[in-house]
């Protein structure tokens, strides 16, 4: 432990402006080291310099607060300790530990002959490089250079660090400078921080400029420029930059190759990395085995996602969220619930990100107890609701029936974006709430939400669904002029016919199909088709039979629909040439199916399907319900 001298002659209380340094200075002439009298240190701190420098070394290494250094200060001042180098290491590495050291230690390196080593100079940089607040190391490297220090080449890669850690591009910029002028460009480590700072910044022009014009590239410059064009979502140039490596690529390099091809949907080039990842012997670590299962599961090749999944020699919550998610994503909403179940039981912590997943699946598959076990599970682990948490609840209460929990939730969300809003104005839409979605949409204007596409087509939805003809017109119109001027997708266009088929105007819906600028799809064909039925009309279902046939349709509900009309027009011979251009086009009526969830589990029946393992008890029961039924 160091102690001051406790006599009436030494008053070291100094005005408040006067900094720990410049105290530092005042006691070093008269401070004296009280050294504990054990085997861990030696005493007599003038013996010599040899002892005495272990000795502050030890100190330094023991210190915790700045107050304690001060005075461990004082003492290299007066012992000439300052320019050696270990000492004057250890004490920036004690100092770069918190930024409130800044401007301490920038005038303890004052002390420090910078033209014998430049390593503490260059750790202290590098310990706020690394730091919370990265940006604090460009005030060191500017502060240290005005009082003479000349950087070196080791210098430059630690402030460009610190510089892409809070994209600091103009002072990144103001380095690549300096280089120019040391001549430190020739240097491949400094080149490839340059290739890194650029890329990661987003400027992968100047990335590449700087690339094209090195004299060595190795792998981590090809890696660098590669990653640096994934992160700005340039993936096709990625993909192309990987196919010009001349070096062997490293585990980074496959990691954002795999990445690219999964953004892009390259499944063939995917799997030729991956292969070359196993040629490589390179193994199945945790970071490339996500990127693969990532890579498979945005490519909607669930098969071998899962394979690959299963052969990881451990998993974290990435894993997880991967195969999670992309079973949500490709429409299988049941494998997904599945599997966080078994994610559950080997005590995994889902992150807000498979919250979110799993209460999609239970959207999908109208899983309400299961969605309201998750929304207790949140609750009870205090994870805070954000904009994807609250919008993924709103759209499972609206989708499961509960609209008006959908609200409640929505009133609770402290704060929600356009999606959220659509979640909502979706869930009234559905249940047929047309009036209160176009307050909601009114609600949504004034607090300054500009709706988007999917907001319109939620309105449409609900006008159809309400009847709301005129009102559907005016939001129609309203879309595509000023100031939203959003172009109509098949969905928009479809919403109007159908409501302008469900009110009966099977002219003006022929109108709007004919002025659309893309063909029409099944379900606008069927929205006419069933108005053609409400109305008898079966010329002009016979209109929309020659437009299928130019068409090739293979979807089985309009051709079924089709025949039917025909056949209630006792048009037989049309009725069975419809059945015989569905055979020779080999299409078949896909099988109706219900849900249902029972203990929180959700079975799903197809029509004829007798594979359930209580398939014989489920129509005991339905025998029971039915017989209860008639009496």
């Amino acid at each position: 432990m160091v102690t001051m001298p406790q006599n009436e002659d030494n008053d070291f209380t100094v005005s408040p402006l006067v900094s720990s340094f410049e105290v530092s200075l005042r006691i070093s002439a008269s401070l004296t080291l009280q050294l504990p009298q054990n085997e861990n240190f030696i005493a007599d701190t003038s013996s010599n310099m040899h002892s005495l420098k272990w000795v502050v070394l030890d100190l330094i290494g023991q210190c915790k607060t700045l107050s304690c250094f001060n005075q461990i200060h004082a003492k290299i001042v007066t012992s000439g300790l300052a320019c050696d180098d270990l000492v004057a290491t250890n004490a920036v590495k004690f100092l770069g530990k918190s930024v409130t050291h800044f401007d301490y230690a920038c005038d303890f390196l004052k002390q420090v002959d910078c033209r014998v080593n430049s390593f503490p100079f260059n750790m202290l940089i590098s310990s706020y490089a690394n730091g919370e607040r990265s940006g604090e190391a460009v005030l060191v490297y500017r502060r240290i250079v005005r009082d003479g220090f000349v950087p070196d080449m080791y210098t430059i890669p630690a402030v460009l660090k610190s510089c892409v850690k809070f994209l600091g591009k103009a002072q990144g910029r103001q380095v690549h400078g300096v280089v120019v002028k040391m001549g430190f460009q020739w240097d491949v480590y400094v080149e490839n921080s340059l290739v890194h700072f650029y890329s990661v910044c987003g400027e992968c022009g100047d990335a590449c400029k700087v690339f094209d014009k090195m004299r060595v590239r190795d792998v981590v410059s090809w890696t660098g420029l590669l990653s640096g064009h994934v992160k700005a979502g340039l993936y096709g140039e990625a993909v192309s930059l990987f196919m010009r490596m001349d070096v062997k690529p490293n585990v980074a390099t496959f990691v954002s190759v795999v990445v690219a091809c999964g953004r892009i949907g390259y499944l063939n080039l995917g799997k030729g990395v991956h292969g070359l990842i196993l040629k490589h012997s390179l193994g199945m670590d945790l970071v490339v085995g996500n990127a693969v299962v990532d890579m498979y599961v945005k490519c909607e090749n669930l098969c071998d996602a899962k394979r690959v999944f299963d052969e990881l020699p451990e998993r974290d919550v990435v894993s997880w969220t991967s195969l999670i998610s992309g079973y949500v994503q490709c429409k299988r909403p049941r494998q997904s619930l599945d599997l966080f179940c078994e994610m559950q039981t080997v005590g995994i912590e889902p992150d807000k990100i498979i919250l979110s997943s799993v209460l999609s699946a239970c959207a999908s598959l109208g899983a309400l107890d299961y969605g309201r076990w998750v929304h207790e599970y949140i609750d009870r682990k205090g994870i805070k609701w954000d904009v994807h948490i609250g919008t993924a609840l709103i759209d499972m209460y609206a989708k499961c029936g509960c609209i008006n929990m959908a609200l409640h939730t929505f009133s609770e969300l402290p704060c929600g974006n356009v999606s959220t809003w659509n979640a909502l104005l979706g869930g009234l839409a559905m249940h047929g709430h047309g009036n209160e979605a176009l307050k909601k949409i009114e609600e949504m204007t004034r607090s300054g939400i500009r709706p988007n596409a999917v907001t319109f087509l939620a309105i449409l939805t609900a006008c159809c669904h309400s009847g709301l003809i005129d009102e559907g017109r005016g939001y129609f119109y309203q879309m595509i002029s000023p100031p939203h001027s959003l172009y109509p997708r098949l969905e928009h266009y479809g919403c109007m016919v159908d409501l302008l088929c469900r009110g009966g105007l099977l002219d003006e819906a022929q109108i709007l199909i004919n002025t659309m600028p893309m063909q029409p799809d099944v379900p606008i064909l069927g929205a006419l088709l069933s108005a053609c039925k409400a109305k008898d009309d079966a010329e002009l279902s016979q209109e929309i039979l020659d437009r299928l046939v130019q068409l090739e349709w293979q979807d089985s509900g309009v051709f079924v629909l089709l025949s039917n009309i025909f056949a209630a027009n006792k048009r037989w011979a049309d009725a069975t040439r419809i059945r015989r251009l569905m055979k020779k086009r080999g299409i078949q009526k896909a099988p109706g199916s219900s849900v249902i969830e029972v203990d929180g589990k959700a079975h799903e029946f197809l029509v004829g399907d007798s594979s359930h393992p209580q398939n014989e008890h489920i129509h005991v029961v339905l025998d029971i319900l039915a017989n209860t039924s008639q009496s």
